[in-house]
């Protein structure tokens, strides 16, 4: 064989594995679908603004070492992630904190914003919770849900929250301090420079093809390299003969603006039903880039078509059952194996990603 590992789709999963396996001597082969690396977190410099591609992506974990691992290959900044939420004019900070209940009740202390909760789960009397809305008013009440909650969720899955089912919220972030960070991780920020320069250092040295589709010679593929790490969509790989799982797609509507700050924030979601977009993101607020102008994303979900970018794996229980199929076909291969959030059917932060990664490199020592 012409190489050790032949690596498919050069996102985060595919590059550290490569990275480290060349650490070991191992000679690997990447090829890439599109005409960049980098996967997801593909970050492309536009009027010295980093804009992420294909959604925002804040690096965030609680685990040292993967952190002391990614700050290997950029210096991150303090970033830290502050959403704020649209409700048809009406703003409110996110996660759902003190700042938020005074903004929906005019409450001042926690108790206030506890006795009102208090009231409307009572007043739902919700012992059971059989679907995502039930869920949702039996944690937070109904003002929240409706504002908050409702809207925002429909858009993204493209279904009725009563037809969702009650697992997707297992649980809501409520906090009755006045704090805005989004995530409870420990570490967290932005990769200065972008997500695509980190990718970039990771395979120096490696060999890439770009623009190369696995599928379009399969039989080459499979034969030029001892071991081969699949990160596309795992039925795919099998040609659906067990059925298509099922994803969210995502559209992007890029703008470049003649103004230097469109919204004051990195990331305003919008929580109405009518707006068809679930959120905002204006770039330059990640990095706290200098430029004159300023770009911005509109996000709008949508229902995936095969053939599409898949994005969000919907891990409802018949894709469960349909994903164990493919599961026991991967178990069966020899020299083939899957990994990432397509290959594994599973929505990862990026620090799971890199998690995942490298307890498949330690497969190998």
């Amino acid at each position: 064989m012409k190489y050790d590992f032949l690596i498919v789709g050069s996102g985060l999963f595919g590059s550290v594995f490569a990275h480290e396996m060349t650490k070991k001597g191992k000679k690997c082969l990447i090829i890439e679908k599109r005409g960049h690396i980098g996967g997801n977190v593909y970050t492309e410099e536009v009027e010295n603004i980093n804009v992420h591609k294909y959604g925002a992506h804040i690096f965030h974990t609680d685990k040292k070492e993967i952190w002391e691992y990614i700050n290997q290959f950029a210096d991150f900044n303090r970033y830290t992630n502050s959403p704020v939420a649209n409700y048809n004019g009406e703003l409110y900070n996110l996660p759902f904190n003190m700042n938020t209940f005074y903004q929906m009740w005019g409450v001042k202390t926690p108790q206030e914003a506890k006795d009102i909760i208090e009231k409307q789960k009572s007043e739902a009397n919700i012992e059971n919770p059989k679907n995502l809305e039930e869920q949702a008013i039996s944690l937070v009440g109904k003002d929240i849900y409706e504002k908050l909650v409702k809207g925002y969720t429909e858009k993204q899955w493209g279904r009725k929250c009563e037809e969702l089912p009650s697992s997707i919220i297992k649980r809501l972030p409520v906090r009755f301090i006045f704090d805005n960070n989004y995530f409870n991780d420990l570490y967290q920020g932005i990769p200065m420079g972008g997500y695509t320069k980190i990718i970039e250092k990771m395979l120096d040295g490696i060999e890439v093809k770009l623009n190369t589709n696995f599928f379009d010679d399969k039989e080459k593929w499979l034969n030029i390299a001892d071991t081969i790490l699949f990160t596309g969509m795992i039925d795919e790989y099998y040609d659906y003969c067990f059925g298509e799982l099922d994803y969210r797609g995502l559209d992007f509507e890029f703008e470049t603006l003649d103004i230097e700050n469109y919204q004051g924030n990195a990331v305003i979601n919008y929580t109405d039903a009518e707006t068809p977009y679930t959120r905002i993101i204006e770039h330059k607020h990640f990095e706290g880039s200098e430029s004159p102008k300023t770009v911005i994303t509109k996000e709008y979900p949508k229902t995936w078509i095969k053939g599409e970018e898949a994005y969000y794996p919907l891990n409802d229980e018949k894709n469960s059952e349909l994903f164990k199929k493919y599961q026991e076909l991967a178990s069966k291969e020899e020299n083939v194996i899957f990994g990432g959030r397509l290959g594994m059917y599973q929505y990862f932060d990026m620090w799971k990603v890199i998690e995942e990664s490298l307890k498949l490199v330690e497969k190998f020592d």
